[in-house]
């Protein structure tokens, strides 16, 4: 009995838990999830310092300027007297004394002298006012991105503990498949091997290999049980004709099959199994958009928790024109954006990436549905 789209996706996450956490510097935690929650090891700022270049003044003016502190600098020594000044830099230490920085631009100057107008405590950042020492900034699963890495670097870290990312196998099947130049009679093209590098680096995965198969079960078992990927996709195999074995590979290798199809189109004959040894294998339809909606639909979930990224928010925008509704399936259905609006590109056929290179994302179409709102997932 073929699962629906989104038990089927749940299903996946469920069957995995997110791998065991490395410690990395900063350079190399990019894209992964965080495995513990970021805290700041200083207060922000770490002391009081200018927010302008100009003049820390104390008491009313005008100021006399008595020096002058660069950023990086040494800090002026002692309090900053009432009727005097000092010429500052943006991010320099501020003086005990300080009533508030008068921009340089605002600054009328009359010899050694300067004077304007300000209000007290303009231009000057106060310690810990953005964030006080030991506050949590990043919590557990949140993605390292560019800017995160900056916030962490800003608050003392050199290192950040994260997840593994999930490694990777590619297993390509069929006899009929063919790697380059024009396809000959009765031959096709692979599009799937060159399509999955990129999913699996949106989903923050590493490739671990990418092996060719003719349609035999004994080069099948052994790809899968030489193998120390945590996941191994198979592409191809997945139907029931004479040349889909994995079926009884799996059968052959005591695999717990947690799903086998799915209720969409298209992709349902695609499957996920749990090996005795708690790898996972992936199968996708031989198809190339099959494959890809089979991989958006099992793989991607099951690699965002394997890799402990949190579970996105579903996105939604309203389909500007009909879209092809199934009685009784999901639907994936190529479409573009505009504004908040998509609308169906079209060549959607199972065999064909024509839509899906021409589309920004796929439209997941419940079964009978009859216009509105739909679901977008995003196409790497």
């Amino acid at each position: 009995m073929h699962r629906g789209w989104a038990e089927a996706r749940r299903i996946a996450r469920d069957a995995v838990k997110p791998l065991e956490a490395v410690e990395l510097p900063l350079g190399e935690a990019l894209g992964r999830a965080l495995a513990s929650p970021v805290r700041a090891l200083v207060p922000m700022p770490a002391y009081d310092n200018s927010a302008m270049d100009g003049y820390a003044v104390a008491g009313p003016g005008p100021w006399t300027v008595v020096g002058a502190v660069r950023a990086g600098g040494a800090p002026y020594a002692g309090v900053l007297a009432h009727g005097t000044a000092l010429e500052i830099a943006t991010g320099a230490p501020v003086p005990t004394g300080t009533r508030a920085v008068l921009p340089v631009e605002h600054a009328v100057h009359s010899g050694r002298r300067v004077s304007g107008t300000v209000v007290t405590g303009k231009h000057v950042r106060r310690r810990g006012e953005d964030c006080p020492e030991g506050e949590e900034l990043l919590t557990t699963s949140t993605t390292v991105t560019a800017a995160v890495l900056g916030a962490a670097a800003a608050v003392g870290h050199d290192t950040l503990l994260v997840h593994r990312r999930p490694r990777m196998s590619v297993v390509v099947t069929g006899d009929e498949v063919q790697t380059s130049g024009l396809p000959e009679p009765g031959r096709v093209r692979d599009a799937i091997g060159p399509l999955l590098p990129g999913l699996l680096r949106a989903a923050g995965a590493d490739e671990h290999g990418l092996v060719r198969l003719a349609d035999q079960p004994d080069a099948l078992t052994a790809a899968l049980t030489d193998n120390d990927a945590d996941v191994v996709v198979v592409c191809g195999a997945t139907s029931k004709g004479p040349a889909d074995h994995l079926r009884g590979v799996l059968r052959a290798l005591l695999a717990d099959v947690r799903v086998d199809g799915v209720a969409v189109r298209p992709g349902h004959p695609q499957l996920l199994a749990v090996l005795p040894d708690g790898r996972c294998v992936v199968g996708l339809p031989g198809n190339p958009f099959a494959a890809l909606g089979a991989g958006l639909t099992l793989l991607m979930p099951l690699l965002t928790e394997l890799g402990g990224h949190r579970e996105p928010a579903p996105v939604t925008a309203w389909a500007a024109e009909p879209l092809p509704a199934h009685p009784s399936d999901t639907r994936l259905v190529p479409v573009v954006r505009s504004g908040g609006d998509v609308t169906p590109v079209g060549h959607d056929r199972p065999g064909s990436l024509w839509g899906a290179a021409l589309a920004d994302a796929l439209a997941v179409v419940p079964p009978g549905w009859r216009g509105g709102d739909v679901e977008l997932l995003s196409l790497p």
